[in-house]
């Protein structure tokens, strides 16, 4: 199998940004400089930046893909902060590679979060470039005018550039507590929250609901998983290849 494929699918990081690294000269196969598209096994040993690996060790697995419900105060950290829980602590254990998340969420949000052991899928689920939308459901304290949801949609100028909700609709509630569904493109920090702060509301529980073909699953409880079937993750490996 090619190194970037390789080392892509043990999570070590994504395929361009091996690719990169080969190109710098910073990947050594068994004591040589590595080339892009060179064939590597699992009895290789590679060096990235001085740093040994043992392909063994990543024995190629399965893809597998993870649909988890990430409840209000887990940290989307592989280490804790404070005693406070971490995303990871719920997941299975697996052996020769390692979980990696798609995205993140903060502290205050609960909802999907896709994990998988293919470090390649990750990066493609990931990247701005494949457009794979994140939809929300977003409680919102206050009045909301017909001229702020123009304006959600249309533009708004925050600190570090122009942003905008794709779509948004109205889901529901009475009083000062309303519930809407809004979609994003990519979602960048705190983007929904900025977004309607920007308008003089305040969200008062924002859930994702949806990232790319994926929705969260009904009656999965929070702090649980759903596993993807085999035949899902070998579709969206496909779909996965075909844009690379």
């Amino acid at each position: 199998m090619r190194i970037q494929k390789f080392l892509a699918n043990a999570g070590i990081a994504s395929r361009r940004t091996i690719e990169e690294w080969i190109k710098a000269g910073k990947i050594h196969i068994n004591g040589n400089v590595a080339t892009l598209g060179q064939s590597v096994t699992s009895q290789d040993t590679i060096k990235v930046d001085g740093k040994t690996f043992h392909l063994k060790s990543f024995d190629i697995q399965e893809t597998r893909v993870l649909l988890y419900h990430k409840p209000e105060g887990e940290l989307c950290a592989a280490r804790s902060e404070h005693g406070k829980p971490t995303v990871f602590q719920h997941l299975p254990k697996l052996k020769g590679s390692k979980w990696v998340m798609v995205g993140r969420l903060d502290i205050n949000t609960s909802g999907l979060l896709l994990f998988t052991n293919n470090g390649n899928l990750a990066h493609h689920l990931m990247h701005p470039r494949f457009a794979h939308e994140r939809q929300y459901a977003v409680r919102v304290l206050g009045k909301v005018t017909d001229e702020m949801l123009e304006n959600l949609t249309t533009g708004v100028r925050l600190e570090d550039g122009l942003f905008s909700f794709k779509s948004i609709q109205f889901a529901g509630g009475t009083g000062a507590n309303q519930w809407y569904n809004v979609t994003l493109q990519e979602g960048k920090y705190r983007e929904v929250r900025r977004l309607w702060e920007s308008q003089g509301c305040k969200v008062s529980r924002l859930i994702r609901t949806q990232y790319g073909p994926f929705v969260l699953p009904s009656g999965l409880r929070k702090g649980k998983y759903f596993e993807l079937p085999e035949n899902e993750v070998t579709e969206l490996l496909a779909a996965a290849d075909n844009h690379n």
